[in-house]
């Protein structure tokens, strides 16, 4: 079994994260280098045809350079490609196919609720997206064929782009370093550094994202929720004031009272942290969350016939532990649980797949119980199948 030291080149974790994450470029070879593709090409392309799938196709000489068509794409899309300089691009593909969503156990020396999705990517030789900026970090999985990378500027918004409606390429790329990578070689790369990456062959590359909110949504969705915890009688007073002689001027005492009421609720701690929790358990896809009502008695029966409880792939956990309660946040939403339920909270948050033997002991505890029949209810959690 690999560990997260062979992951990243025989470095340790606590090493990686002082000395390259969000600083600076990291090339690991064989970082997997038994690593079995779970999915080929053509499988790929498959996934591309699905409604519910979102995928891109970036033909660098197409109707126009750079030219991006969205999918879904039917057969003959892809029979009348060119034979070179084309990339189909398949987003969050770790939530279709539970093979390629094993990867992300290898990642969790970095918090579970900071991953975001695996984007697949095949090219055809010449196959590449452009000279481009990412604003999170990623690592590339070279799993088939070799590509050509070049590393280049750190660039920011500032960063001059070519005229594109929806695609940010560079317009000036300033390279410092190149490298080929093959099957099994990964490159870690922080945010805003330029990259641009050129497929030598019919190449597969596997692209773990992280998801960073910006400022501007931090700010946006934060003020948003605590809008909705206030009261339309809670105003804006200035009681104690003396006589205006410029009615029509906004006078810095005015300005002081609006900068006491903003500090006053954005510096509540608890506030910040229940909205990051929601925020960042949001699912990409809230179309595979698909409630369902279960008896309790119906789930207690599955349990103790033996069968378990499955993550749903498109479901996002994460928890926040104080002395008296913990906060459990399941996509976009949470519930305040008792600190004893810690163990189970762990288990849930933690594990794809819960056992009937792992789930028999909360039987008799009344809040976990009905911890795990809301999450099933929800669709969170799902209820094991029979193989057959």
């Amino acid at each position: 079994m690999t560990t997260p030291n062979q992951l990243l080149g025989g470095l340790d974790p606590a090493d990686f994260l002082r000395d390259y994450w969000q600083q600076k470029p990291r090339l690991i070879r064989q970082a997997l280098p038994d690593f079995d593709n779970p999915l080929s090409g053509d499988e790929l392309a498959g996934l591309a045809l699905e409604d519910d799938i979102e995928s891109r196709l970036i033909l660098e000489h197409g109707h126009t350079p750079w030219e991006l068509r969205r999918g879904p794409f039917s057969e003959s899309d892809f029979q009348q490609l060119p034979a070179r300089d084309w990339t189909l691009l398949v987003q969050a593909v770790d939530q279709f196919i539970p093979e390629v969503r094993e990867l992300l156990h290898l990642f969790r020396f970095l918090p579970s609720w900071r991953l975001d999705d695996i984007m697949i990517s095949f090219a055809a030789p010449g196959g590449s997206v452009g000279p481009h900026y990412d604003n999170y970090d990623v690592f590339l999985l070279q799993v088939q064929g070799h590509r050509h990378w070049k590393i280049g500027q750190q660039c920011s918004a500032d960063s001059p782009l070519l005229p594109h409606d929806d695609l940010r390429i560079l317009r000036d790329f300033e390279q410092q370093e190149e490298h080929l990578l093959a099957p099994g070689d990964m490159l870690y790369l922080p945010p805003g550094v330029a990259h641009y990456g050129i497929a030598e062959d019919d190449c597969i590359t596997w692209s773990i994202g992280f998801r960073a909110p910006s400022y501007q949504d931090i700010l946006l969705h934060f003020t948003d929720y605590l809008a909705q915890q206030l009261h339309d009688d809670q105003r804006y007073h200035d009681s104690g004031i003396t006589p205006s002689e410029q009615p029509a001027a906004i006078d810095d005492a005015s300005i002081e009272r609006l900068q006491q009421i903003l500090l006053t609720h954005v510096q509540n701690k608890e506030a910040l942290a229940t909205w990051f929790g929601r925020f960042m358990t949001e699912p990409r896809y809230p179309e595979m969350l698909n409630a369902e009502e279960i008896a309790d008695n119906e789930l207690q029966d599955a349990v103790q016939t033996g069968y378990g409880l499955q993550r749903n792939a498109g479901a996002r956990l994460a928890y926040r532990l104080s002395d008296t309660e913990i906060k459990l946040f399941a996509s976009g939403e949470h519930c305040v649980l008792p600190a004893s339920l810690l163990p189970l909270v762990q288990l849930v948050c933690n594990e794809d797949y819960l056992s009937a033997e792992a789930l028999l002991p909360w039987l008799t505890d009344t809040e976990g119980w009905q911890l795990l029949v809301q999450l099933v209810s929800k669709g969170d959690l799902l209820l094991e199948e029979d193989d057959d």
